[in-house]
């Protein structure tokens, strides 16, 4: 039976980045969880403070090459309702940065991240799926498919929606669904993104066109159910004008590429982000749809959090209320997050006329008022940095009648 400082359930992006965090870190770590058995086609769009985690954990220069930056955001309103927003656009040469974040394949990210997990003396990496948890208050113990357990100071649930480390805990959650499907997929086009995302809203939802490098893409399409389940039936060269036509055009020709996949939109956040010796990260703690670029950059605030939280090696056994403490310090991110991107979504499907007044409204104001797009982009790349800015200028406006 082996013991290890963190037990990590879960090896997908989230859990696989705290494993190797955490391992530098000194801590002997077990990652635990079966290789996919379909690689996933999806992309995520990281955004600047998660870059710069990937610069400090060293593997951003390998993964560099698989990117494309995304130097501006185009919203365009491609509803037929009868009060339509304004087009919007946001550079990040407004907030003084190159890119806002850069977009990355899934697949050969996590390519990256296991080879360097095989480089760590203190990672073991177990591909097999947890089924028994001992969670005793001293010591939790761990019982694998294949046969072995393992026992931990910690464990941390990366385990997506149906988390069995959240289950074993007794913590419950809060879920709801949307009418909504995203369908998902890569294509080439004719003429270059010019690192450029375009995002269309529709009545269904979303879909948003996010760079590749070269002149590729891909393509994040929220649609009504049943809308979803035709566009996957389509033959590719029809899929392919299909897409054009819904990009109107400012690509130029479309051809869509492999096959496209589908996942149901729903939402769901845990009751606790942490209880005890048990940490909640990534969707095993919270998830929505995917919308502004906010799923992973969320869940890589919660590695950040808990990495802080652990801090280095010291050969001491690891405290029982660290998942209190993470808990804390994670709620208001993600209450706050996920209530946002409800909301957003909920604008788009809402047919009651107030609420697209309200959403017209608000974007014409980010379409023409400096000092507030300035603010929510800041606060879009660097979550709390709105309040923080807040309170320096409320100081020094104290500091100025002071004097």
């Amino acid at each position: 039976m082996d013991h290890y400082d963190i037990v990590i359930i879960g090896a997908g992006l989230a859990g696989s980045l705290a494993a190797i965090a955490l391992a530098r870190n000194d801590h002997r770590v077990a990652l635990i969880g079966p290789k996919p058995a379909i690689a996933d086609g999806r992309t995520t769009a990281l955004m600047d403070q998660s870059i710069e985690y990937l610069k400090k954990l060293d593997l951003w220069d390998e993964i560099v090459p698989l990117t494309a930056p995304l130097v501006a955001i185009h919203i365009i309103d491609a509803t037929k309702r009868l009060l339509r927003a304004p087009p919007v656009n946001f550079r990040a040469s407004e907030v003084g940065l190159e890119a806002f974040g850069y977009n990355i394949p899934n697949a050969p990210f996590l390519e990256i991240l296991e080879k360097h997990e095989a480089g760590l003396p203190t990672l073991d990496r177990l591909t097999a799926a947890a089924t028994t948890f001992d969670l005793a208050e001293e010591e939790m113990r761990i019982g694998l498919d294949d046969g072995r357990t393992v026992t931990a100071d910690l464990i941390i649930g990366a385990d997506g929606r149906r988390s069995v480390v959240r289950e074993a805990s007794g913590i419950f959650v809060h879920t709801w669904s949307y009418p909504q499907t995203a369908v998902v997929l890569n294509f080439g086009h004719e003429l270059p993104h010019q690192d450029v995302s375009t995002e269309f809203h529709t009545e269904a939802g979303p879909l948003t066109q996010v760079p590749l490098p070269g002149n590729r893409s891909s393509l994040v399409w929220v649609q009504k159910p049943r809308d979803a389940e035709e566009t996957l039936k389509l033959a590719p060269d029809m899929l392919s004008r299909v897409i054009e036509d819904r990009l109107q055009s400012i690509l130029g020709k479309v051809k869509a590429e492999g096959i496209p996949q589908s996942f149901p939109l729903s939402g769901m956040t845990a009751r606790r982000f942490g209880k005890g010796r048990i940490m909640l990260v990534g969707e095993a703690a919270h998830a929505f749809p995917p919308i502004g670029a906010q799923g992973l950059n969320l869940s890589l605030r919660d590695v950040m959090t808990l990495v802080e939280l652990v801090g280095r090696a010291t050969g001491s056994k690891l405290p029982a209320g660290t998942g209190d403490r993470f808990d804390s310090r994670r709620r208001i991110d993600i209450v706050s997050r996920t209530a946002s991107v409800d909301l957003l979504n909920r604008s788009l499907l809402s047919g009651f006329l107030p609420v697209q007044a309200l959403r017209a409204v608000g974007l014409h104001l980010l379409s023409s008022a400096g000092p507030l797009r300035g603010l929510l982009m800041r606060e879009g790349i660097h979550p709390g940095s709105t309040i923080t800015a807040l309170k320096e200028s409320l100081r020094e406006k104290v500091s100025r009648k002071s004097a």
